[in-house]
């Protein structure tokens, strides 16, 4: 496929969270957060999992109490994923997680408290050689910010976040990214771009409290396809009231759509009409459940009718063209037979599989021989 994508990433600083690097041309990590209570290790380990099964790169854990903190003991044990804690009002929790091996610290300054607390979890974050995501939230600013502004503004979120970054920099800590959050699109939008002309530290990208599963991927993709195509960001979580592995498949959507990483197949489908035939929308929506679990990444066109299924063919990994009884099927653009159309899912499936398969081993070789 003729990739038109120009985008020239931001230039940042490079950090990790775990094994997995994050700015100076990294891949762009997608991240999510649990929602089961920390302590509940059993339900918690279980999510990290299902969230990884999907391609998360990082999970981020809230840990309010130190009894979560506890917890987060016995769940770091047991995950493969870099793990960051979330951490709100209290510093001591910082401190705890920190000994028990956390990944990365997100704090918001705003409600942490004085400098000497934050002096404190900065110590031990260089001590334990892990970084801090700074949180700047349009929801949660510092008293003195929110009186000066009277609502959040870009300007106001620029100004917490300089502040935060002027503490760490006169400690001479720089192992941190940081994120300006809001929930309004243009105002995360304006306020990322501010925040990109003034540091070089990675920047954490997402619109908090986006909303539902359907309005919050809209303001995500809006609001994050924005930043991306102008190169700001460098790791991403989409803020959805719904299960979180969604977050992660809307994340990987909206790079896969930007041509910026891809993971896991990219299906193309038409809105059908009445010249479809067989059932897109039904063979669409069983085709991706069933293939989650296939992270190779390739082009699927699946149309109804041969008007736009031919084109949409010759420039897919694989694709298959709506017609009467047998649909034709084409791999790399050249016709490679026909589907029953009332047998087109489970045939489409092995067809993939398999090609995802072939890919794989092409993809082995290429990196045994390098």
């Amino acid at each position: 496929m003729y990739n038109l994508s120009s985008i020239i990433r931001r230039k940042s600083t490079r950090i990790y969270v775990g094994k997995i690097p994050i700015g100076e041309n990294a891949p762009i990590s997608v991240q999510s957060m649990t929602n089961t209570k920390t302590t509940d290790v059993a339900a918690t380990v279980a999510q990290i999992k299902a969230l990884q099964s999907v391609g998360a790169d990082i999970v981020r854990i809230s840990v309010p109490t130190m009894e979560a903190a506890e917890a987060f003991n016995q769940i770091k044990q047991q995950a493969s994923v870099p793990l960051v804690a979330d951490i709100h009002f209290d510093y001591r929790i910082a401190l705890k997680v920190a000994e028990y091996g956390v990944d990365c610290l997100r704090i918001n300054p705003g409600n942490i408290g004085s400098e000497l607390r934050i002096r404190d979890i900065v110590a031990s974050a260089r001590h334990h050689g892990i970084p801090i995501r700074i949180g700047i939230n349009g929801g949660s600013l510092e008293k003195d910010i929110q009186e000066k502004y009277k609502e959040p503004t870009p300007a106001a979120l620029l100004e917490s976040a300089m502040r935060q970054v002027s503490f760490l920099e006169r400690l001479n800590f720089d192992q941190f990214k940081i994120s300006v959050k809001a929930s309004d699109v243009f105002l995360a939008i304006h306020s990322y771009r501010l925040l990109a002309t003034r540091i070089d530290q990675p920047l954490h990208l997402g619109i908090t409290e986006a909303g539902g599963a359907r309005s919050g991927s809209i303001k995500s993709a809006i609001g994050l396809g924005i930043l991306l195509s102008e190169g700001i960001g460098d790791t991403l979580r989409i803020s959805l009231a719904a299960d979180p592995t969604e977050e992660i498949k809307v994340g990987f959507d909206i790079l896969k759509s930007l041509r910026i990483r891809s993971r896991g197949i990219n299906f193309i489908a038409c809105p059908t009409c009445s010249r479809q035939e067989f059932d897109v929308i039904g063979t669409v929506n069983a085709l991706e459940k069933r293939l989650e679990d296939i992270v190779t990444p390739m082009d699927v066109s699946i149309i109804g009718c041969v008007v736009n299924g031919l084109g949409e063919a010759l420039v897919s990994t694989l694709g298959v063209t709506g017609a009467r009884n047998k649909s034709g099927f084409f791999d790399e653009g050249k016709r490679k037979g026909r589907l029953d159309n009332q047998q087109i899912i489970d045939q489409l499936e092995a067809k993939i599989r398999a090609k995802a398969a072939l890919l794989d081993k092409k993809n082995r070789i290429q990196i045994s021989q390098f």
